[in-house]
């Protein structure tokens, strides 16, 4: 291509700022539209219908809300006819065969409620890797085993002293339990409404323009890439598409997260499900299926709760030590006590010891989190693709950012325009260098092709157009091979040019670009652009923050540096290959972690090899393969917003892990009796109790999270 920048020297199937970039973000929309997704059709992913129940077991939302349900109702006449701690309450009844009667409904009660528990720990034995699943069936199981015991020797064999059942212990522990899972389900499709609503919004029909001009209302999922579509004032357009004629102002907050209307007109792009103004116009189809952006934000989440990031393997490890600690003080403490005293004595407090061990906070702690934060940063334009990014945020000591697209606008003009070579005018090299770069959208390309427009130049697609990576655009016209191509390429093939002329253009901020044709140098192009409004204030807040910035670009040094001035850069790196850039970020990464901000498409090898990737811009393949955040909506003020609501995450994490494992640190010693010797020991409803307020405190918690758009 013309210039070597950070975007330039790719592949133009791939390049990040195609044109026909949108086509990936319809497809979805069109997708969910047209199968009822947000609502109707929740369960299509698994991600908001169902929920794992630990191990890869997974239960569906209707089942959980109807076993918790029919557990609750069976709990009823268990609290009726069963003594709490022991004790017999007021309303409490009882009849002779009455314990047998609560056993029968007891046994009920764990096998139907007790199941997604006992098949999440059976998948964590398998793996030899016990956690919370495990945990609470070991909890839930000891009180069974010992109610049942209880049952059997107080009525057959009437043993003194009377042995306490738990019944009344395992009933609420079940209900509670499945209470909780209930709760983290809704606090997750709550989370998620937001990203529903897009799809929601979607118009089931478009108005599609016939050869004579006839509108024909067509059903969203018969839409083609092609067609052409009329939108008219305040629809919702319905797929990605590219604007023939009229002009209008495009609302896109639902899609990208910016809440001002976006002027579009002739030739620009526009976002299937963002909103039309008062302006109508009619576009072509550019891409339809299922491979949207709404798509990815459903994808993302559904893998997000899939996947395991740090903190909930962490946690997961937690679970597994309690499980361990509270088997090794369960059993210590029954031979401690057994020995001591007597087994009357010493059972109950092994059982104590079991039921309060179960960790239901714990397993909520990390993925509520984790759910409500993918599910924000997706209504604001941040898609998260990798959650363990999120984790790297404290720890962040560099960001490496490209400039073009990044931190300027990627809208170039063209500022200067030389002939070298007196058998070509100016107009002649226009029209060769808008030959060469007539099949690219990239932003320098559009530059050329669009002075070539205003200057009346026809415009004639060079054959075999081909890149060489790092160097420019070739192809051949009129049996002569050209090429534009960047400084590198002149200085690299020893090419004469005026080194006066080119610092001369490239002090004022100018891109600049070479026609070559037979080791000779035809004529150059200086482009301009602009820097992003928000870009300063990312790099003051990236200082604020310690966090160092440094430009890696494949631009010229004195353009580099007048865009690092300007907004405050001063460790700069120019004229890399993306190879360069790569090798930077291992050194970089050497002192510190690293950020890396690029495209998605040039800078992909960075993007994968750095902490965290974060892609300006949304939609190519090659973004979405390589980086860990997506910006959605390209603007530097949302990588502060995606740091700031990594660190609140990680925060919510820290304090969800605390409230949902830390009173099992002072619990499990209580119930196994060390405190017995001045006459407390904890009993298991208390420790039951204890669990079911950390539950609710952990979903309050969750709920706090909240976005905080920049000013």
């Amino acid at each position: 291509m013309c210039q070597l920048n950070d975007k330039h020297p790719m592949n133009q199937d791939n390049l990040g700022m195609h044109a026909d970039h949108s086509q990936h973000l319809s497809h979805d929309m069109d997708h969910m539209a047209t199968n009822q997704m947000p609502m109707d059709h929740m369960d299509m992913h698994g991600d908001m219908g169902d929920m794992d129940m630990g191990g890869g077991h997974m239960m569906h939302m209707g089942n959980l809300k109807r076993k918790f349900w029919v557990s609750l109702i069976l709990t009823i006449p268990i609290v009726l006819l069963s003594p709490m701690m022991g004790m017999r309450l007021p309303f409490q009844l009882t009849f002779p065969g009455s314990d047998w009667v609560v056993a029968l409904i007891g046994t009920l009660l764990f096998f139907y409620g007790g199941a997604p528990f006992f098949s999440g720990a059976k998948a964590e034995i398998a793996q030899k890797k016990p956690a919370m699943m495990t945990l609470i069936t070991m909890g839930v199981g000891v009180a069974y085993i010992y109610s049942l015991y209880a049952v059997i020797a107080n009525d057959l064999f009437q043993v003194t002293p009377v042995v306490t059942d738990f019944f009344w212990e395992l009933a609420t522990l079940i209900d509670i339990m499945l209470l909780g899972h209930w709760i983290e389900m809704n606090t997750v499709m709550n989370a998620g409404s937001a990203v529903d609503s897009l799809g929601k919004l979607l118009p089931q029909t478009a108005h599609v323009l016939g050869a004579g001009g006839q509108v024909t209302d067509l059903n969203l999922a018969d839409l083609q890439v092609g067609q052409v579509v009329a939108v008219r004032a305040g629809e919702q357009v319905p797929a990605d598409a590219q604007i023939l004629t009229g002009h209008s102002d495009i609302n896109e907050s639902l899609v990208t997260g910016e809440s001002r209307a976006v002027a579009k007109t002739v030739g620009d792009t526009v976002i299937g499900g963002s909103v039309n103004g008062t302006g109508t116009f009619t576009a072509k189809v550019t891409g339809t299926g299922d491979s949207g952006y709404l798509a990815q934000v459903m994808d993302l989440i559904q893998n997000a709760k899939q996947s395991k990031s740090k903190s909930e393997n962490l946690a997961n490890r937690v679970a597994g030590y309690l499980f361990y600690a509270a088997l090794f003080v369960g059993i210590l403490a029954f031979i401690i006590w057994v020995t001591l005293t007597s087994l009357p004595v010493a059972l109950p407090v092994a059982v104590a010891v079991f039921v309060i061990a179960c960790p239901h906070a714990l397993g909520l702690a990390v993925p509520l989190v984790v759910a409500r934060s993918t599910a924000l940063a997706a209504q604001n334009g941040l898609l998260i693709r990798n959650r363990d990014a999120m984790e790297q945020v404290n720890h962040l000591k560099f960001a490496l950012m490209d400039k073009t697209g990044t931190l300027t606008q990627g809208h170039f003009t063209v500022n200067h325009l030389v002939s070298l070579d007196q058998q070509h005018d100016d107009q002649a090299i226009l029209q060769l260098m808008a030959n060469l770069e007539s099949g690219s959208s990239h932003p320098l390309a559009t530059g050329i092709l669009t002075a070539a427009k205003a200057a009346g130049v026809t415009v004639t697609a060079a054959e075999d157009p081909h890149q060489v990576t790092g160097m420019g655009q070739f192809g051949t016209i009129a049996g002569t091979e050209y090429g534009l191509v960047a400084v590198n390429y002149l200085d690299q093939h020893h090419l004469a040019y005026d080194h006066d002329q080119f610092a001369a253009y490239a002090s004022e901020g100018n891109s600049i670009s070479f026609l070559v044709a037979n080791q000779q140098v035809l004529g150059l192009v200086a482009q301009g652009d602009q820097i992003k409004p928000a870009a300063k204030q990312l790099v003051t807040a990236l200082k604020r923050q310690g966090i160092t910035p440094v430009m890696l670009t494949g631009d010229n040094q004195e353009t580099a540096e007048k865009v690092a001035h300007a907004v405050g850069i001063t460790d700069v790196q120019a004229r890399l290959l993306p190879e360069d850039k790569e090798r930077l970020v291992q050194h970089y990464q050497a002192k510190g972690k690293v950020l890396f901000i690029g495209d998605g498409v040039n800078d992909a090898p960075s993007l994968a090899r750095a902490d965290i990737g974060m892609a300006i811009g949304s939609g190519t393949d090659v973004a979405l393969e390589s980086a860990d955040i997506i910006l959605v909506a390209s603007d530097p003020a949302d990588v502060i917003q995606f740091l700031d609501l990594a660190r609140a995450t990680n925060r919510k994490m820290t304090q969800n892990l605390w409230w949902g494992a830390g009173y099992n640190l002072i619990a499990i010693p209580l119930a196994a009796g060390v405190l017995a010797p001045i006459g407390f020991i904890l009993d298991p409803m208390v420790g039951a109790v204890v669990m079911s307020l950390s539950t609710i405190i952990v979903a309050i918690n969750v709920m706090t999270l909240r976005v905080k758009r920049p000013a």
